[in-house]
């Protein structure tokens, strides 16, 4: 399925063409079809002779109702634009061409409407004096082609350019991020919230957990043109039917989206072509007002490295929004300066969440360069504000190269700085702990970090051999240096209870003799009892037996130990 916008002038036949091609009035209210005027955006569908389905959007050519048109062009595939034969080219013609030039629209055709008013020459010069005006635009070699929407002459070989023009448009591509810009939010009676708009980026199916205008939903239901899907692929126009938000809190403009795939935003950098037409330069004065995917949205604008951009040049600008949008690059706007009610120029997005200040920014589409600007990005986060996947430089990590080598210099410099022990990576943020585990001739073990050359100062520890000496009676950690203690009871070579420290082997001599006791006094023995089994002093017997309580091995009842879960056999 294709999505054709119609575009051009008020009263020139765009309604009464689409309804000849479909069967359907797109003017969907009342007021439309008693003044016969486009006010809102109107939607059709058929089917042509090669079995190809095309969505129409119908929008208004009253300059009025300017806003509504440019809800309607965004993420449609092409346009069907519509000059009437009886009265040629006018000013909303002009401005309709130069706004779908500027959402980026590549392909379409021209019709050239109530053809049966007029006579062959007349008609002819109407043909070249729209070629004229279409010189130069993306419309400059298509056909035009001369119907009647009211005697049916010409529908036929409208509906062949339509079948040319689907043929030679490109799909919509799955990008498996899909994203829906909402054009208009009802309450369906007995299904509740139904938002519709054309399905963009990748697939949306029913049960599909996402968010609305920011709120969590469900799908309840897919539909596009009154049939249901389980799922839908991009290039469509969709309903859904959405569970877990009420319909008056969504609005045009709102966008539907897999959250965890988008980043919205509140500022983003693109690039801006200024109409040659604009009678001044473009600047940070003004009330501007953004046109991006079915919405208008006010926007502040700041020109980058410059102050202004002149009529017909092009620049840079840093848009700042009053709300946030899922957008990526590539995504094309209109502007327009709300005080002069004029249309100011066009462009596409480049950064969605600039980094550098504006005075130092210098946006472009570089994937590159949003990872150079950053020097770290996670993998769902380079995806999410580029659209891009790339493969890992270290874990989930994309890492530009200056930054990775300025993290492994410092990374060395900490563990040639570290005691005998080595670097702790505990302290380490998640990025230095997966850089050190690049870092040639650098182990981490146990924790810690040290040169491959380095003896690890732990290995055969003067305390661990005097503590296996010492049994049951072990001597206190005179002189032991305070930090390589901690470490010692960290790798569990050295037990810790109540300030005092022990041998791995004094405790399981001390469950053995627990369980020795328990034979020849199964309802328990006494800390006294302990003390002359083990043959030490109350000092080193208690701490023994809470160990051994705290590992199951006994269990302490009122004065006695008994058995716990895990006390040895023998």
């Amino acid at each position: 399925m294709r999505v054709v916008a119609t575009a051009g002038h008020v009263d020139h036949g765009k309604s009464s063409l689409v309804q000849a091609l479909t069967g359907t009035n797109p003017d969907r209210f009342e007021e439309e079809r008693r003044r016969g005027l486009t006010i809102d955006l109107g939607f059709a569908h058929t089917l042509l002779g090669n079995g190809e389905g095309v969505s129409f959007i119908d929008v208004p050519g009253h300059v009025r109702f300017l806003r509504n048109m440019l809800a309607g062009v965004g993420g449609v595939d092409a346009c069907m634009f519509v000059v009437a034969a009886t009265e040629g080219w006018k000013p909303q013609s002009e401005e309709h061409l130069r706004i779908l030039e500027l959402v980026g629209l590549q392909h379409g055709f021209v019709a050239l409407t109530k053809a049966d008013l007029v006579d062959d020459e007349w008609r002819e010069l109407q043909e070249m004096d729209v070629r004229d005006h279409l010189a130069g635009t993306f419309l400059a070699e298509a056909p035009i082609v001369a119907v009647s929407a009211t005697t049916g002459e010409g529908i036929d070989a409208v509906r062949a350019a339509l079948a040319t023009l689907v043929a030679t448009t490109p799909a919509a591509i799955d990008r498996g991020r899909p994203r829906l810009w909402i054009d208009r939010v009802f309450a369906a009676k007995g299904s509740g919230t139904v938002i519709t708009g054309t399905l963009t980026g990748g697939t949306v199916r029913t049960d599909d957990q996402l968010h609305a205008g920011g709120h969590p939903v469900r799908v309840r239901s897919v539909q596009s043109h009154g049939d249901r899907h389980d799922s839908i692929g991009p290039g469509n126009r969709v309903a859904l039917n959405l569970v877990g938000v009420d319909h008056t809190d969504l609005h045009r403009g709102d966008a539907v989206v897999t959250p965890a795939q988008w980043r919205p935003t509140r500022r983003f950098d693109a690039g801006l072509t200024v109409l040659a037409s604009l009678a001044h330069v473009v600047s940070r004065r003004g009330a501007y007002a953004a046109y991006i995917g079915s919405g208008e949205f006010p926007v502040k604008l700041r020109v980058l490295g410059s102050e202004s951009i002149r009529p017909g040049g092009a620049g840079l600008v840093r848009l700042h929004l009053a709300t946030e949008l899922p957008l990526m690059p590539g995504d094309r706007f209109v502007l327009r300066e709300s005080g002069r009610d004029e249309t100011v120029g066009g462009g596409e997005v480049l950064d969605v969440a600039p980094v550098r200040p504006a005075s130092k920014a210098q946006p472009n589409r570089d994937v590159d360069r949003v990872i150079d600007e950053r020097g770290w990005v996670t993998l769902d986060d380079l995806e999410a504000l580029t659209g891009e996947r790339r493969t890992a430089t270290v874990t989930h990590w994309v890492v530009s190269p200056s930054a990775l080598a300025a993290t492994q210099h410092a990374l060395r410099q900490r563990v040639a700085a570290a005691s005998e022990l080595g670097l702790d990576i505990a302290l380490l943020d998640d990025r230095e702990r997966a850089a050190i585990a690049t870092l040639d001739g650098v182990a981490v073990e146990a924790g810690r970090a040290r040169p491959v050359a380095a003896k690890d100062p732990l290995a055969d520890h003067p305390f661990v051999a005097a503590l296996l000496a010492g049994g049951t009676a072990p001597p206190d950690p005179a002189g032991v240096d305070k930090a390589q203690l901690r470490e010692l009871v960290r790798r569990t070579l050295v037990v810790e209870r109540d300030g005092l420290y022990f041998h791995p082997r004094a405790i399981e001599t001390a469950a053995h003799a627990a369980a020795g006791l328990l034979r020849a006094n199964p309802t328990g023995f006494t800390m006294s009892q302990f003390r002359e089994a083990l043959g030490n002093t109350r000092k080193h017997a208690v701490p023994l037996a809470t160990e051994m309580d705290a590992r199951g091995i006994t269990r302490r009842r009122d004065d006695v130990r008994i058995a716990g879960p895990k006390l040895p056999a023998s």
